[in-house]
């Protein structure tokens, strides 16, 4: 059969289409583009915000209304915290966050049957066991990704997320190791270990193992492989953790710390479970242990209750964490949760003033940390050509440009000679 998948959200989605993907072509179905004829469209979706449940419902309707006569699936978070908004898309199957091969079987009965309309969504928070998923990357990829942990305990208010996927549950090292030979021995040259939230990978294990073990773990069993980390919480960074990882060859010293906000205010009504002295720690640790590591953060910016003044201190400590990259977004409200209904919502223009402010200075710091690589030499995964040049990425996740012939999935130092429009440039030394 000729099936069409849409996937909305994160790197854990992405990670487990990727394996849903696999999976049906080792059934032997045809995967066939999602804007043209298929039998079956699965869509993946994302419930971070209110807005992501308005894509997620554009894309079914869309699919619903293309082709009437398939079958149109849906898993995910969306299709978790709310299957009878999504039975009412005239959806045939209604699945949730977990359980993929199990929702594949569903879709091929389906398929053979031709009718009827099957609801399978479990109870996210009674979920125990972590869903074995293979790891890869997408045709033709340089990094892959590997899932090692699921869900999210740290409740945020702002956050529908631990709803959507239960309780930590961890991928066992040994099998984590196993899977990082597998993607060595297919051809990749980096691996991503994500999840919900990597920082509590272990604790469900109940054997005192912490991140840092898996990391130590991984990277020994495939020494040729790039080992990079999905997002981390501030508490990770310890050091320990930073003596043990600086240790580690193949680790890239890249490394994503949400933030949300630097102003403690603003942290307590979030629920985070640190305030900017701990963080700012985590950020001088790295630095301490790692020479001129990639720190890169997430922002939030017109959370409920926040004023000009709060803001003013998350501009302030932003700029004193001189962060690589940062990714910002104004607050979404998420109904289900308590920062939907807090006093001082933030108007949607002032929340939006606030984020081109805080890119504004984002994109002031990235320049002026990849203007400081000129010089340097510094080894690059080659990924793909664009417009002429090859690009891919530092241990530390700058993109670079540079001329060459057949680089894709090569290794190569580069004389980095200057940045142009957020990438640094330079020339190919000898590529491996």
């Amino acid at each position: 059969m000729n099936i069409a998948i849409y996937t909305l959200g994160c790197k854990v989605n992405q990670v487990e289409t990727q394996a849903m993907e696999r999976e049906l072509l080792r059934r032997g179905h045809t995967l066939v583009p999602f804007d043209g004829p298929a039998d079956a469209y699965v869509v993946n979706t994302c419930t971070v915000t209110a807005v992501s449940d308005k894509k997620c419902r554009n894309i079914i309707r869309r699919a619903r209304k293309s082709a009437p006569e398939a079958v149109v699936a849906v898993c995910g978070c969306y299709a978790q915290t709310d299957p009878e908004a999504v039975s009412a898309l005239g959806v045939d199957l209604v699945s949730g966050s977990a359980g993929r091969m199990v929702f594949l079987d569903r879709l091929e009965e389906l398929l053979n049957a031709r009718g009827g309309q099957v609801i399978d969504v479990d109870s996210a928070l009674a979920r125990r066991e972590f869903e074995r998923l293979p790891a890869g990357g997408g045709a033709g990829r340089t990094r892959a990704m590997l899932k090692v942990e699921d869900g999210c305990v740290n409740f945020c208010t702002y956050c529908i997320i631990p709803y959507a996927r239960g309780p930590v549950r961890s991928l066992p090292p040994s099998e984590a190791a196993d899977q990082a030979r597998r993607l060595a021995a297919e051809g990749y040259r980096e691996v991503v270990l994500t999840g919900i939230e990597i920082s509590s990978w272990g604790r469900d294990l109940k054997n005192g193992s912490a991140l840092i073990d898996l990391i130590e773990t991984v990277c020994a069993a495939a020494p040729g492989l790039r080992v990079r980390l999905g997002s981390l919480e501030p508490r990770t960074i310890t050091v320990e953790f930073c003596r043990r990882a600086a240790a580690l060859p193949n680790l890239c010293p890249h490394f994503h710390l949400s933030l949300q906000s630097g102003c403690d205010a603003t942290l307590a009504r979030m629920n985070r479970k640190y305030d900017t002295v701990r963080y700012y720690e985590s950020v001088r640790l790295l630095r301490e242990y790692f020479p001129d590591p990639g720190v890169t953060t997430d922002l939030i910016t017109g959370f409920p209750g926040e004023t000009e003044a709060e803001f003013a201190q998350t501009l302030a400590f932003v700029r004193q964490c001189a962060f690589t990259a940062m990714h910002v977004f104004p607050y979404s409200r998420r109904p289900g949760t308590p920062a939907d209904t807090m006093p001082g919502q933030v108007s949607k223009e002032e929340k939006e003033a606030r984020a081109r402010r805080a890119i504004a200075l984002g994109a002031e710091l990235e320049r002026r940390w990849l203007e400081s690589q000129a010089g340097c030499v510094l080894p690059v995964l080659f990924e793909e050509e664009k417009g002429g040049l090859w690009q891919g990425h530092t241990p530390s996740y700058a993109l670079v440009r540079a001329q060459g012939e057949n680089l894709h999935n090569r290794l190569a130092d580069v004389k980095i000679t200057g940045a142009e429009g957020g990438a640094l440039v330079g020339s190919v030394l000898d590529p491996a």
